[in-house]
């Protein structure tokens, strides 16, 4: 192979390497690191606005009795962040948000904190079920709306205890401490594919490197 065709043998599997890295470095840090994802808020109810995208699914948590509490963003590392929009139904014992898929799909789920410790997550998208007995509960329904969603987290919520605080604050607080405790297995196994890629671009850039520039 010629000098120039293997410089440009080089640079093309380099290129494939950073693009790795830039599409999974963040998933990457996620799974080492779940409890570093920040839930900022961004503002209280009265100045919240939800995309038109999202509007339907808000039309109809407020006719099921859900009230506006405020947006935040949810932000890992390296990442812009998830804008999302919170409501609540105290007497459902239960926060209810909307965001946009990575694919910009409108997506709703439902939060009920547990007393003295703990969490029922039900999503109205695919979601791998999981549970900690006593302690948590998380699953998805496909396609589900807003009332039927809730009737499936009713069902859920038998045999364990609600805590009583629906505040926007809560709420903020609740989310941060989803992803420092209860939620990082599955933050793990959902970011395992982009730690493995993370490993594999690293070792390309490194096999260039210490190989002299020749691929591996």
């Amino acid at each position: 192979m010629s000098p120039l065709a293997e410089l440009l043998l080089v640079l093309v599997v380099l290129g494939m390497a950073v693009k790795l890295l830039l599409l999974n470095f963040w998933r990457a840090v996620l799974f080492v690191s779940p409890g570093s994802v920040r839930l900022l808020p961004v503002v209280p109810a009265e100045g919240m606005q939800v995309p038109p995208g999202l509007a339907p699914l808000a039309s109809e948590l407020q006719a099921l009795g859900f009230v506006p509490l405020g947006s935040h963003v949810e932000k890992p590392r390296f990442q812009k962040g998830t804008p999302s929009y919170d409501f609540a139904h105290a007497g459902e014992h239960t926060f209810a948000t909307l965001h946009f898929s990575p694919r910009g799909e409108p997506r709703v789920y439902l939060l009920t904190p547990l007393a003295p410790e703990g969490f029922v997550l039900t999503a109205g998208h695919p979601r791998p079920g999981f549970e900690v007995p006593g302690r948590y509960r998380s699953g998805g329904f496909l396609e589900s709306s807003p009332e039927r969603l809730l009737q499936f987290h009713r069902v859920r919520l038998l045999g364990l205890q609600p805590s009583e605080d629906f505040t926007w604050e809560e709420r903020l607080r609740l989310g941060q401490a989803w992803y420092r405790g209860l939620g990082q297995r599955e933050i793990r196994r959902q970011n395992l594919q982009g730690l493995l890629w993370t490993v594999v671009a690293l070792a390309i850039v490194a096999g260039l490197f210490l190989g002299g520039g020749r691929p591996v």
